[in-house]
């Protein structure tokens, strides 16, 4: 790992701007992607299999059987070990999900692979890796990704990566009510999904609303891909579609967010982040990122100023609570901006990150606004993908990947201090 400025808060390395741009050349649309199932495949084949983690030392594992079966995952050395859980179906119009399986495994060791298989069926064995319960810490940081071959570009740079937690910003299948598109989208993302944990909120493709015929929404995404909202009573957001959770020991803390349930004073997910962030003033963790899905700055012509609202409610409860980054999704571009609150510089703001560019089918958007405000720092229309690597207490390595003819070129990278070393900053608090 290369080592952390010693001198610069921000210092920007890779290529020169100017360079890039001269050599790069924005990508043509690609296909759609349709993942059927397996020909081999009975009803009783686990599929579409996904982890997230349950606090630091447990592991939610979700799969899908076409008929009902065992919620059994054995694991461990010769499968040893196992856990029990539960099974539900959803119906959305005329169609009928598949049995979702849902198990939260026992204590695992941190940073330790484990093999696994689930339910009554031994021929497809599956293995994760446990995230280390100390720093460095690696996420791998997707938007927007949807299920085109630009997708399966952005997946295979992902697999290359040895990232510990995947953080999804939101718009994960683009099933847009084809419910079939989820099924598919969990069969891509399966190699992946199923060996890291991935960490998701929720975006505007999940809602999935029809007036007076399905009128509830966020139906798929809640049935399909639960997270730990309720891993501790005392912390319990009391929905899916907004919590946080902590890694690496308590030293990095993630806050999900999110941008399509009320945020207003009084509503459940305000309450639930005032007292998630007076918890943090009681123990300080050294780092603290925040996951939306609608960018709250955004210089890109695509979506604007639709996350203003939520900055307006939301916006001086980071800035007070010292949040270091709070990554985006929706805007399918890339575009990181400088420190910020309020709408200017500030050195005691969060890094503003938006990535919704995981290769979605609706394409990228390539139209900017000029000039160029001053706290935007990068901005390229190109699918991609980001990682955060968490050196230290005090340093932090964000990398943006361009998937550019499939080979992924790192075009943007910045260290990061963070505003927990900063005595300036918490006296500023």
């Amino acid at each position: 790992m290369a080592s952390p400025p010693s001198a610069l808060r921000v210092a920007v390395l890779a290529c020169s701007l100017l360079a890039c741009a001269l050599a790069y050349r924005r990508p043509q649309p690609r296909g759609a992607l349709f993942v059927p199932l397996a020909d081999d495949a009975d009803r009783l084949t686990p599929q579409q299999v996904h982890v997230s983690l349950v606090g630091e030392d447990r592991m939610r594992i979700t799969w899908i059987t076409e008929d009902d079966g065992p919620s059994v995952v054995e694991y461990g050395s010769q499968f040893s070990l196992n856990a029990t859980g539960s099974s539900d179906t959803y119906s959305y119009l005329l169609y009928r999900s598949g049995h979702i399986h849902d198990v939260v495994t026992g204590l695992l060791s941190p940073s330790t692979v484990y093999d696994y298989r689930l339910g009554t069926n031994s021929a497809r064995n599956f293995s994760l890796k446990t995230p280390p319960k100390s720093l460095p810490f690696e996420f791998a940081v997707v938007g927007d990704l949807g299920q085109t071959e630009w997708t399966g570009s952005t997946l295979n740079h992902l697999a290359a990566a040895d990232y510990d937690v995947l953080l999804l910003p939101g718009d994960l299948s683009y099933a847009d009510m084809e419910q079939p598109l989820w099924d598919s989208f969990g069969r891509l993302v399966e190699p992946l999904a199923s060996s890291r944990p991935w960490m998701v909120t929720q975006g505007n493709h999940e809602i999935e609303r029809i007036p007076l015929l399905q009128p509830k929404k966020f139906v798929a995404y809640e049935a399909r891909w639960r997270m730990p909202y309720d891993a501790d009573p005392a912390t319990s957001s009391g929905s899916n579609l907004f919590y946080s959770f902590d890694v690496a020991g308590g030293a990095i803390h993630v806050i999900m967010l999110g941008s399509y349930a009320d945020f207003h004073t009084g509503t459940p997910q305000r309450s639930w982040l005032a007292a998630d962030l007076a918890r943090l003033e009681r123990r300080r963790p050294q780092w603290v990122v925040a996951v939306i899905h609608a960018p709250w700055y955004n210089s890109n012509d695509a979506h604007r100023e639709e996350g203003e609202e939520m900055r307006q409610a939301l916006e001086a409860m980071l800035y007070e609570a010292r949040v270091d980054v709070v990554f985006a999704g929706h805007v399918h571009a890339y575009e990181r901006f400088d420190r910020v609150f309020n709408g200017s510089s500030d050195l005691c703001g969060p890094v503003h990150i938006t990535i919704g560019d995981g290769g979605n089918r609706e394409g990228l958007a390539t139209q900017y606004r000029d000039p160029q405000p001053a706290i935007s720092l990068f901005r390229e229309a190109s699918f991609g993908h980001g990682r955060f690597k968490v050196a230290n207490a005090t340093h932090a390595l964000w990398t943006w990947h361009r998937n550019d003819d499939d080979v992924a070129v790192t075009a943007d990278q910045v260290w990061i201090t963070s505003l927990a070393s900063d005595p300036a900053c918490q006296r500023k608090r």
